[in-house]
């Protein structure tokens, strides 16, 4: 009776019934196609014969102990620490930027913001050139123990580099939402606290910090989700010396011909991740609302650290370099020596210009000579390109849809539905895909193998960041401007291209070039979509460095490291270009 009541409330909110009925409809199918069937079809596997075996198998067979209950430990041990890590970190790097007199701060708050741009297997082959030990060959160790300094194993390889790339990634989320917190503080609050004669430290302890525990909570959450659903640095740093996560053993499973195994710990992986943030939502509904906006209107003033200014300011510029420009030069270098990871070794531009000869590389060329490269960039932009444009077209018919329906219990269902995808692995997404669309469905035939079934998850892994871009813009736009259209009896078509778009195109970019990257840089999503006949930069990367051509697989990095920035320019331009009122 309430979704009824819902429906026909949002259905009659002064529009077409018709219209905002198919509108709903059409949101309903995008979501339940590209998230909720999938994800269906694996319960039914898991319910099946094989499936309930395999339950079996994991929790309690002879298996579980190495299968389960130790990658899971190591799992929680490695969330827990980079969810703690990041807080700490981006609430320092937020509080020195956005509230006090730090010198360089728009710099580091610019580079702050960076890391989450930069693949986590980029951060993790970094590592591997300037920590690994020789435990692989003199010829694949690094920096360090080229110079002689002893690299202790557990730093090396295993969970502690597994965690510290993980932080190098994800602290910016937490800078972000931290950041965008402490910019409410107003002026009024710290000013009072300071003529009562409050220290620094009381006020960041009675003031500052119960103001942006919910977004610390918030941040804490989404850092351990990501990092308990993480594949390629676990493979990357872990799998040399046998270091497990749920990740690795689900991939592992599936690629071994276990597919049912692989599902019950990708299910163990969306649960937690689940319960974790659902967690962090009770936690945050029941801390305290404070109000940050006083009668000056929320007027900030920056907080003096006198003698501690620059040191600081050394620390934390040192601290973002460290993890934006250093690993992209580190990989660069290593891509031009004929040694990865000696600084002693001799120069070359055979790993990216170099001709096939057998004495080099065991016969393989550079990977601008290389035609399954060559083949590879235009596969990767070509489905990052088809992803972006697909996943706007389902964002707008989301979106839309919850615009038209302004409110109410049908609404917050869609939006709810649509952001799924955030709890939900991207290993698991690809996982779910390839059980639902790798089979033939009816008349229509397997994707597997087919560019269709990596736009497929992207469109799905990246629902929720194109429908909050479609969201975002339309509530910039003024209802009234469309119920004028309507009521001189233009068609919806005609208000979405003449009104709409037009108007919502800059964040509509930058929705598409957020989903184009995540597209070109994500391994988790597409590693089990792989095939040779359609070859992905990522996945090329990773199987370079697994077989040891480490070089090649740093070059590959570096160009999408390349494309990564270069759409991020090309996004900036193009906003400008299409509001030219907004320019200066």
């Amino acid at each position: 009776m309430r979704l009824f009541n819902a429906v026909r409330g949002g259905l009659s909110a002064g529009h077409p019934v018709s219209g905002t009925a198919a509108l709903t409809g059409g949101a309903f199918v995008v979501i339940a196609l590209l998230v909720l069937v999938p994800l269906a079809n694996i319960a039914v596997e898991l319910i099946s014969d094989a499936g309930l075996e395999a339950v079996w198998d994991v929790f309690a067979g002879r298996i579980a102990e190495n299968m389960l209950w130790r990658p899971l430990a190591n799992t929680f041990a490695i969330g827990f620490a980079v969810a703690l890590a990041c807080v700490a970190l981006g609430g320092v790097l937020a509080w020195l930027v956005t509230m006090t007199d730090l010198p360089l701060r728009r710099w580091i708050g610019v580079l702050a913001a960076l890391p989450f741009m930069i693949p986590t297997f980029a951060v993790a082959l970094a590592w591997t050139v300037v920590f690994a030990d020789d435990r692989l060959g003199v010829d694949a160790a690094g920096m360090l123990v080229h110079l002689g300094v002893p690299v202790p194993a557990w730093l090396a390889w295993g969970g502690v580099p597994v965690a510290l790339a993980l932080i190098a990634h994800l602290y910016a989320i937490a800078y972000l939402m931290i950041a965008s917190a402490l910019v409410t503080v107003g002026r009024d609050l710290t000013a009072a606290a300071e003529i009562a004669g409050a220290s620094r430290t009381r006020i960041l302890r009675a003031i500052v910090f119960p103001v942006v525990t919910p977004s610390l909570i918030a941040a804490g959450a989404l850092c351990f989700a990501e990092a308990v659903s993480s594949f390629s640095a676990p493979a990357i740093l872990g799998l040399p010396v046998r270091f497990h996560t749920l990740a690795t053993r689900a991939y592992g499973a599936i690629e071994t011909g276990s597919p049912e195994r692989g599902y019950v710990l990708i299910t163990v992986m969306v649960v937690t991740a689940a319960l974790f943030l659902a967690l962090a939502a009770v936690l945050q509904r029941r801390g305290q609302s404070f109000a940050t906006i006083g009668a000056q209107g929320g007027r900030r003033g920056r907080m003096a650290l006198g003698r501690w200014r620059w040191p600081l300011a050394v620390a934390a510029l040192s601290t973002v370099a460290a993890t934006t420009i250093l690993p992209t030069l580190v990989l660069l270098l290593s891509s031009v020596s004929t040694a990865s990871g000696n600084p002693f070794a001799t120069l070359t531009t055979h790993y990216w210009i170099g001709a096939a000869d057998p004495a080099v590389a065991q016969g393989q060329a550079g990977i601008l000579n290389n035609p399954q490269l060559v083949r590879a960039t235009l596969v990767t932009l070509g489905v990052g390109l088809a992803t972006g444009i697909a996943a706007l077209a389902a964002a707008l018919v989301v979106g839309l849809a919850i615009g038209r329906l302004r409110g109410g219990f049908l609404a917050g269902t869609l939006q709810q539905l649509a952001f799924l995808p955030l709890l939900i692995p991207g290993l698991a997404i690809g996982a779910a895909c390839i059980g639902f669309y790798g089979a033939p469905i009816g008349p229509l035939p397997s994707l597997y193998g087919t560019p269709a079934i990596l736009v497929i998850a992207g469109v799905a892994a990246t629902l929720p960041f194109a429908v909050q871009s479609v969201v975002a813009a339309r509530a910039q736009i003024a209802p009234t401007l469309e119920d004028s259209a309507r009521v001189t009896g233009a068609s919806p078509p005609r208000i979405l291209a003449a009104i709409t778009l037009p108007l919502a195109l800059p964040k509509l970019i930058a929705g598409f070039v957020l989903v184009f990257v995540k597209m070109v840089r994500d391994l988790d999503l597409v590693i089990l979509l792989y095939t040779p006949q359609l070859p992905l930069l990522t996945v090329i990367a990773f199987r370079y460095a697994s077989d040891g051509f480490a070089q090649f697989a740093h070059a590959v990095t570096v160009v999408i490291l390349l494309v990564s920035v270069l759409a991020h320019l090309a996004a900036t331009g193009l906003g400008r270009a299409a509001q030219p009122w907004l320019r200066d």
